[in-house]
């Protein structure tokens, strides 16, 4: 969590330089939500879908730094090389498919995964899981997606961060049921809430729902309520968020609650947090100058790749 919000920062920062080309998202408030998704699932084997706020998800599943930096500085040497400036980026061969603009697509994509594992007697207690909004709760995608995994009784887990806004569009105009996690028995698949502002809860929550999905429960739905401390882009001032939903339960920051657990859990020190905030500070840094000093993409040079093969997975 520390490292992602010290890497988005930074971010930010490029871009209000001019450094970023395109948009910016960040996962500030999410973190706790999405960190306990990428710790709980297993890096060897499971597959990952993150969405646009989920940099804390890919670093607890172990995807290295360097790749966010190149993708957002353009380096030829990133995962997109050099075509995507932002968070499109992915490693389909080790299990982390890129991530989709069209929102909700990400279920169908990982159901698609499993079943092909299904299919060369590759899942045994494999997991695939990947992230949604509220708002890509009400798309066509996700409701197919969703509901050819209950058929297929696949082991997949799917987190909806229910952040209160599908970027402007508050939830009242998005559905009219009072809670998201309802909607879970209408598919078939177990569903569970969670506060997504309590780190314990949503270790806890979350890796429950993975382990159930590993051990032959079928698909899981784990709702996390939150609010995003953010704007939908770092081009939105969120000026539509209402104050008191600011000062709400919902509006808590989950990096300083997480903080405040680990201390008064005797996971760490405050000494020791402020350690940590050093070497996320030095290590982002050092994937900043390094992406900084890569090459960028030469059209004249550039083979395209505009036709499948086997090493476009790479």
């Amino acid at each position: 969590m520390i490292i992602s919000r010290t890497l988005e920062s930074k971010l930010s920062s490029l871009y209000k330089a001019g450094k970023i080309v395109g948009g910016v998202y960040l996962g500030t408030g999410q973190e706790a939500f999405s960190a306990s998704l990428g710790c709980c699932l297993d890096q060897g084997k499971d597959i990952f879908a993150p969405l646009i706020r989920d940099q804390a998800g890919r670093t607890g599943f172990g995807e290295p730094l360097i790749e966010a930096t190149r993708t957002y500085l353009g380096s030829v040497l990133g995962p997109m090389r050099g075509r995507d400036g932002n968070i499109h980026r992915g490693r389909p061969a080790e299990r982390r498919p890129a991530m989709i603009s069209h929102l909700g697509t990400s279920v169908s994509v990982v159901a698609g995964m499993l079943m092909a594992r299904r299919m060369k007697g590759e899942l045994a207690e494999v997991v695939g899981a990947t992230c949604v909004g509220d708002g890509a709760t009400s798309t066509g995608a996700f409701h197919e997606g969703l509901n050819l995994a209950a058929v297929e009784k696949l082991p997949i887990v799917v987190l909806v961060a229910d952040n209160q806004f599908a970027y402007s569009t508050p939830r009242e105009r998005q559905f009219a049921c009072e809670n998201l996690v309802d909607r879970a028995k209408g598919y078939g698949v177990t569903g569970r809430e969670v506060d997504a502002t309590n780190l314990l809860e949503c270790l806890s929550v979350v890796g429950e729902a993975v382990k159930a999905a590993r051990f032959g429960e079928g698909p899981q739905m784990v709702v996390g309520k939150l609010l995003r401390l953010c704007g939908h882009g770092e081009h939105d001032d969120a000026s539509y968020v209402a104050p008191e939903l600011k000062d709400s339960n919902l509006g808590r920051d989950c990096l300083e609650v997480g903080i405040q657990q680990v201390v008064e859990n005797s996971v760490a020190t405050l000494d020791e947090v402020d350690l940590w905030k050093r070497e996320a500070a030095e290590e982002v840094q050092e994937a900043v100058a390094n992406a900084q000093t890569d090459p960028g993409p030469d059209p004249y040079q550039d083979d395209w790749q505009a036709f499948s093969s086997k090493g476009i997975n790479s």
